[in-house]
């Protein structure tokens, strides 16, 4: 569903599909660095009405998953098990019982509510929310490591800890296992969701190939950039957004329509991370200071940047463009006011204030697409007030 309609006219380097009516030059308002990333004075209110609707979504859909994921990590053989369950978070370092904070639980929390679409319980939806969440995490073990992330949900990453192979070969073990939940129902849902769930998965990969080829390009354009996050972030959230229907028996069109709804949610999604990779607290984010920038990621707000006019972008330009030709060695050592100076021209020649606006539209494209999905009043509220979780979180 395009959003043209909504946006207007494009910028330079900008599509007309994603653009502001305005594109970001020198001179444009930017985000003062003490102002919510999205608005504060049109969302903060309903960020807080949609923080308390969501986090009984989020708490269930923690509730009722986390035993059958557990489970499910209990199949692994030794020492893949223990190396999962410190990644989630169930056991520190050591092995002992932890209660490390997990992920958000957006993934599950989708899963369960969309299977009350088609009017079933949300237990429905359990092994597609499992699933889901279990190629999820096998994406992360993986990023973690081609990124060189040092950090996930403060604390040390899976190849920090058990090494780079315990890293690779426990992610591969946690896809598999997403297929094996699913098929172990035996009916024919259980074979259109996993269908659902293999395709979610090749995007994924294909939209990580993209991230890493871009680390070391001068120039991203937010098209690409787009494309790129639709696919590492969108197709996942898609798949969630349907997998609780498709076990529930709804059709192909109702299907569709709730990935489309997942598609778009991930695009606001990862325009709120693209921000707070940048400009994020790392007491909320778990990651470092300019975590994007160090690793000279071409984020939408980079490439919204890069794309506008003025000295601000041609600054940026020729910073990144000598940025692409240094070893990560020396890319490391850069000083934090070198990192502080990039972040700067990216907010000056609007790409903060652009991907901000982008989050906004991305969740009205999101909301839009249920309008052609029958489903119970209260479903579809809960649907809402995940994507307004989306575009107001700030971690």
């Amino acid at each position: 569903m395009s959003t043209t309609d909504a946006v207007g006219q494009a910028g330079p380097g900008i599509p007309a599909s994603t653009a502001s009516t305005t594109a970001p030059h020198r001179g444009d308002p930017v985000t003062p660095p003490n102002q919510q990333l999205v608005n504060e004075d049109d969302e903060g209110v309903k960020g807080e009405e949609a923080g308390r609707d969501v986090s009984a979504l989020l708490e269930r859909g923690r509730t009722l998953s986390t035993p059958v994921l557990r489970a499910a990590v209990e199949r692994l053989a030794p020492p893949m098990d223990t190396v999962a369950a410190y990644h989630f978070g169930w056991i520190d370092a050591d092995g002992r019982p932890s209660d490390a904070a997990g992920g958000k639980a957006v993934r599950p929390a989708l899963a369960l509510l969309s299977a009350e679409v088609t009017g079933g319980p949300p237990q429905t939806g359990i092994p597609g929310a499992v699933a889901v969440e279990l190629v999820h995490n096998f994406s992360l073990l993986h990023d973690d490591l081609m990124d060189g992330d040092e950090q996930r949900r403060h604390r040390d990453t899976v190849w920090k800890v058990h090494g780079p192979a315990q890293a690779i070969l426990v992610g591969d073990a946690l896809f598999a296992l997403a297929g094996e939940i699913l098929l172990e129902l035996g009916t024919v849902e259980a074979g259109r969701a996993t269908r659902r769930l293999t395709v979610a998965t090749r995007k994924l990969i294909d939209g990580q190939a993209q991230d890493i080829s871009y680390e070391h390009r001068d120039l991203v354009t937010v098209e690409e950039c787009l494309e790129m996050e639709g696919n590492k972030t969108g197709a996942l959230l898609a798949c969630a957004a349907s997998i609780g229907a498709v076990l529930g028996g709804a059709d192909d069109r109702t299907a569709d329509a709730l990935e489309a709804y997942g598609h778009h949610l991930g695009l606001a999604f990862q325009a709120v991370d693209d921000l707070l990779g940048i400009w994020g607290d790392p007491q909320a984010t778990g990651k470092q200071t300019w975590s994007d920038l160090r690793q000279r990621k071409k984020s939408l707000p980079v490439a919204a940047a890069l794309g506008s006019e003025g000295p601000a972008a041609a600054r940026l330009a020729k910073l990144m463009t000598e940025d692409a030709k240094k070893s990560q060695a020396e890319f490391e050592d850069f000083q934090e006011a070198e990192f502080a100076e990039r972040a700067a021209l990216i907010e000056e020649a609007g790409g903060r204030e652009w991907t901000s606006q982008e989050a906004q539209r991305q969740h009205t494209t999101a909301l839009a697409a249920l309008d052609s999905v029958e489903m119970p009043g209260r479903v579809r509220d809960r649907f809402a007030a995940l994507a307004d979780f989306v575009v107001v979180r700030r971690g």
